[in-house]
């Protein structure tokens, strides 16, 4: 049951983790940008502020568009419609009249009207009969003539002739002889003999008209490849605006047609597939903590695309708007919540999908490549609002640094540097003081905790560390020296410092409803001389549960509270534990009552300040503190910890587990100030005939 259990749980994040992925890929390549941007802006009667163009190609001198519309116009007013004419309609309709007046009609008409309605009946099939809706279309039109099609062959004819139904009725009513003909014929239903025996072509329409435009030439000249386009400080006249904008309509021509549609998205798709399956295995084979943590893994997309579809949007608004983008603020958010090499990953993967949809693609990768290890070298740990500022301006120097050479090593020449891009990098830059409003708003999102809260966090006059110290002396002064051990452990083996320092502030929080019951806090009289070893061992485990509900009501991160809770894992209370056993040796003992309820440490940081809680408290105990002293109770204390099984959890090598000792050993001396005992001076017998002057008076 068990196994099923584990394997529904790895199903389901797997499942999500897959979901992650597609959703990440689907939107990357929904909003990909599908048009290229030019690389000049220009405007007509502005003078042009780049260096001297020349065409590097032969490319024709297109028309602008309202010419061309004028030109459109123009032709398409000698464009006639095309009509097809079914005659086998009029005839049928006719034939059905026929038949009516033979059956029912022969006693209601005269013949003489029979006559005069069937000859009339004839003459408006003959003169066409069309829908309203294209009759009144092609009268718009004065003088328009269409072309009739009747058994493939066409012939011009005035569309003002046509009728419509309600026309070839009334065109009927005219031909009768008298009023009182024409009152008769309302009761004949003359209008159910009337129908439609000519239809709009529009293919035959539509491809003639096609023909006429293919006629129209797009283009009124022809810029020969070397010749001289514009220069700086020219003025761009009506002309050159032209051929500028005949520049960018052929560079910026797609090299695919709309029938090879599929396939450039079939490229798109393969290329940010890659990408993104690339971080994915990056994750998965080094840091497979993060790649199991959803919540975590979902962060890092949200991070990549929502940078990447900010870069597409800002692309599609301004040519080098995607340099308004900070990209730096990924790295810088990312390295504060995780650790520098993700950051550095996550950035590069960015920084590839957004270099498609750059104006100069090589360009961009260098310059946000610079930028972004200069936002993580110089802000691997951010603690104040002063760091962000610094990095910052750095980042900002780095942009401009770094944009001057790659243009002095690809053009050559001063003047070709584009003083505007400084513009763009000092307001990238400057969105990066965002930031600090952004890493609350997702801390409080996704739960994570940084640096800066921790700094907060660990501030000793805040009202709960300020109640610690009044209520429970001891135990403040205890978590102060676990904090300093801890602290320094983590430094040496590369866990997080100031998490593990703020967490031991925390840890014991929940001695503050019962503070007379831990020896720190005691002044002589020990509460636990009265109550039995079961009671005793219940109120000492209870500070945990006591300490985690006062996190929640504090509204502590998780991480700030999984030190609370594992910071005895699940130890046994061993002075009560082993007590009961000495005293009631023959007795069954419930084990549950002296066990702490746990978990047991599940990073490098718990698992520091399981150690360093235990070794402190036990120094306290010694009745020397010599270096044998301390050194035996610390691989004491902490082989006995490994022993029971505490650390099995927790990420930490033996390697790790030696250099903890030993700051802790050399921190125990140095708090305990432990000195090497000195040899006393042996007596030596006075000669009688020698004056020590130092006991001579004077």
């Amino acid at each position: 049951m068990e196994v099923k259990k584990k394997y529904k749980f790895i199903s389901r994040k797997a499942l999500f983790q897959t979901l992650f992925f597609i959703g990440a890929v689907l939107l990357t390549i929904y909003f990909y940008p599908r048009e290229e941007k030019f690389r000049y802006h220009f405007q007509e009667g502005k003078p042009w502020k780049y260096g001297l163009l020349t065409a590097s190609f032969d490319f024709p001198i297109y028309k602008s568009r309202d010419q061309v519309k004028r030109e459109q116009d123009s032709i398409l007013k000698t464009l006639q419609p095309y009509i097809t004419y079914n005659p086998e309609i009029g005839k049928k309709q006719v034939e059905r009249f026929q038949s009516a007046y033979h059956t029912s009609l022969k006693n209601k008409l005269s013949v003489s009207l029979y006559n005069n309605i069937f000859n009339a009946i004839q003459e408006v099939y003959k003169q066409g009969i069309i829908a309203p809706s294209v009759y009144d279309s092609l009268q718009k039109i004065p003088g328009l003539q269409v072309r009739i099609i009747e058994n493939n062959i066409a012939k011009t004819y005035p569309a003002q002739n046509l009728l419509t139904p309600r026309a070839a009725y009334e065109e009927i009513l005219a031909k009768l002889p008298d009023d009182g003909s024409r009152s008769s014929l309302y009761d004949y239903n003359l209008h159910t003999y009337l129908s439609e025996n000519m239809t709009f072509d529009r293919e035959t329409t539509n491809k003639i008209k096609n023909e006429l435009l293919q006629r129209i030439s797009l283009s009124s000249g022809v810029v020969q490849a070397g010749e001289r386009i514009v220069d700086r400080g020219e003025i761009i006249s009506p002309h050159t605006y032209r051929i500028l904008k005949s520049l960018e309509s052929v560079t910026l021509k797609k090299t695919v047609n709309l029938e090879h549609r599929e396939t450039t998205l079939l490229g798109e798709a393969i290329v940010i597939t890659c990408l993104f399956s690339f971080f994915y295995l990056f994750l998965a084979l080094f840091r497979p903590h993060i790649f199991n943590d959803l919540r975590s893994l979902g962060f890092l997309l949200l991070m990549i695309v929502s940078v990447t579809l900010t870069a597409y949007f800002l692309t599609q608004m301004k040519l080098l708007g995607i340099y308004l983008v900070p990209f730096a603020i990924l790295p810088i958010i990312v390295v504060t919540f995780l650790d520098s090499r993700i950051a550095l990953y996550a950035h590069l993967i960015t920084v590839l999908l957004c270099a498609f949809a750059a104006p100069f693609s090589l360009e961009f990768i260098f310059l946000q490549i610079i930028v972004g290890m200069t936002a993580i070298d110089s802000l691997s740990e951010l603690v104040k609002r002063s760091q962000l500022v610094r990095c910052a301006f750095l980042v900002f120097m780095a942009y401009s640094i770094s944009y001057v050479g790659y243009t002095l090593l690809s053009e050559g020449d001063w003047t070709k540097i584009n003083w505007n891009m400084f513009l763009y990098f000092g307001g990238s830059s400057a969105l990066l003081l965002f930031a600090y409003l952004l890493i609350y708003l997702l801390e409080k999102t996704f739960g994570f905790i940084s640096n800066v809260t921790l700094v907060e966090l660990s501030d000793i006059n805040s009202p709960i560390l300020r109640q610690l110290s009044e209520i429970c002396p001891g135990t403040f002064q205890h978590s102060m020296q676990v904090a300093n051990l801890a602290s320094e452990a983590a430094n040496k083996i590369g866990a997080k410092a100031q998490l593990v320092r703020t967490g031991a502030l925390y840890h014991d929080i929940g001695k503050l409803g019962n503070p007379a019951f831990f020896t720190e806090n005691q002044s002589g009289v020990n509460p636990h001389q009265t109550i039995s070893y079961e009671q005793s061992a219940k109120i000492i485990i209870q500070h945990i549960t006591d300490g985690l509900k006062m996190a929640d009501k504090l509204m502590l991160p998780q991480a700030i509270k999984d030190f609370i809770a594992t910071h005895h894992g699940k130890s046994k209370t061993k002075y009560f534990y082993n007590s009961y056993k000495n005293e009631f040796p023959d007795y069954p003992i419930n084990e549950a009552s002296f066990t702490y309820p746990g978990p047991n440490p599940f990073t490098k940081e718990t698992a520091i300040l399981m150690m360093a809680d235990s070794v402190e408290a036990a120094s306290r105990s010694l009745k020397e503190y010599t270096e044998e002293s301390i050194s035996k109770l610390v691989n004491h204390i902490i082989d006995s910890q490994i022993a029971d099984g505490l650390m099995k959890n927790a990420p930490i090598s033996f390697r790790d587990v030696e250099i903890i000792k030993n700051v802790f050993i050399e921190k125990l001396k140095t708090m305990y100030h432990t000195r090497i005992s000195y040899p006393e001076l042996k007596q030596e017998e006075k000669n009688p005939g020698f004056t020590d002057k130092a006991n001579t008076k004077e």
